[in-house]
């Protein structure tokens, strides 16, 4: 029996398949007996064949429903959060997680247990426990759709970390467009008229806001635009391209990669920002002493983290009341000045 041939998952339904009432499917998903009925061995082997048949996982507010009220917040990354490459996103987001859940009260639970393939988790794997929690944060440049999906349909406890296109899902974000098309502008001001756009494949959300924000504003501010998808393990075959464009600006999404560009201009006689501008789309959260100050968003993941934890903590506490606009808002996303934009080399 499969998800599809059943329709959506409840409790409610994983009774009926099982002949037994639903207040004894939540004791039997929740190992514990009410003191006066004795579940027999068989009832319990049935209602467990059933769950696993249908692949249902607990919605973790069917224990707060139940006045399990654990204040225990939940944080699962649909990619390793601490890998060495990751380090640098993932460090301010965490911490700003760790100080909202101070804030309303709250522990935290790292959910771990789902394997890692292919560099990416199931939300709904078989091992995975998100029952523990009161609710649940998500955190990843790539989520699943179908999962998300999934949740709204089961009416999980849940806040995305970053935009998600998915309706019905909270999310607290970061408004990453706005602040591309503002920094291209800058740009332009400065006289720049074509630019080398260096960036993932990836189609993540935020990735594509970034590429958005970038082409809206080449397009409204006149700027010729050549476009390169990179996984940035070829820095030199990147800045072979850079070069061969003509471009006097230098648009990167990946900060490391913008660093990587500036050592082997230095290396071949360019000057920056003098013979090319370079900026960044983000930034790392600990620049070594003496790196250079590349001109760049600077999203600001610890408060991120923050607000996400008090929206998912305002669900929990207000369930429906939460009005939907407060549901999913977008932070605005400062730009930090660096030493890497200068005026075009045309207009000097």
């Amino acid at each position: 029996m499969s998800r599809s041939e059943t329709g959506r998952i409840t409790q409610q339904r994983i009774a009926q398949l099982a002949g037994v009432s639903q207040s004894t499917v939540s004791l039997v998903l929740n190992g514990r007996s009410d003191g006066s009925v004795r579940i027999p061995q068989e009832t319990r082997e049935r209602i467990l064949k059933v769950i696993e048949e249908t692949g249902y996982v607990a919605d973790p507010s069917a224990r707060r429903l139940a006045g399990g009220d654990n204040h225990i917040l939940g944080v699962f990354t649909y990619e390793p959060a601490f890998p060495t490459e990751s380090i640098d996103f993932y460090t301010p987001l965490l911490a700003g997680i760790e100080a909202g859940a101070e804030i309303v009260g709250s522990d935290l639970l790292l959910f771990t247990s789902a394997p890692v393939v292919d560099g990416r988790r199931q939300l709904f794997h078989e091992r995975n426990r998100l029952r523990l929690a009161d609710g649940v944060l998500l955190l990843g440049v790539e989520m699943d759709p179908v999962e998300l999906r999934r949740l709204t349909e089961d009416d999980f406890r849940v806040v995305a970390v970053g935009r998600r296109d998915t309706p019905g899902i909270p999310y607290v974000g970061i408004d990453y467009a706005a602040a591309a098309t503002a920094l291209v502008h800058r740009a332009a001001a400065l006289g720049h008229e074509r630019a080398s756009f260096l960036h993932r494949s990836s189609l993540g959300e935020s990735v594509l806001d970034r590429r958005r924000g970038v082409v809206e504003g080449a397009a409204t501010a006149g700027i010729a635009l050549e476009n390169r998808t990179t996984d940035g393990v070829d820095p030199k075959a990147d800045w072979a391209a850079v070069r061969a464009s003509g471009a006097t600006l230098l648009i990167a999404e990946e900060p490391a990669l913008a660093a990587a560009i500036l050592d082997l201009a230095e290396r071949d006689g360019v000057s920056v920002p003098h013979d090319l501008s370079v900026v960044a789309l983000g930034s790392v959260a600990r620049p070594g002493a003496a790196a250079v100050e590349i001109t760049r968003l600077v999203p600001p993941r610890e408060e991120l983290g923050e607000r996400a934890v008090a929206l998912l903590a305002r669900i929990l506490s207000e369930g429906a009341e939460v009005p939907a606009a407060d549901r999913r808002t977008l932070m605005e996303c400062p730009i930090a000045d660096g030493v890497t934009l200068a005026a075009a080399r045309a207009t000097r």
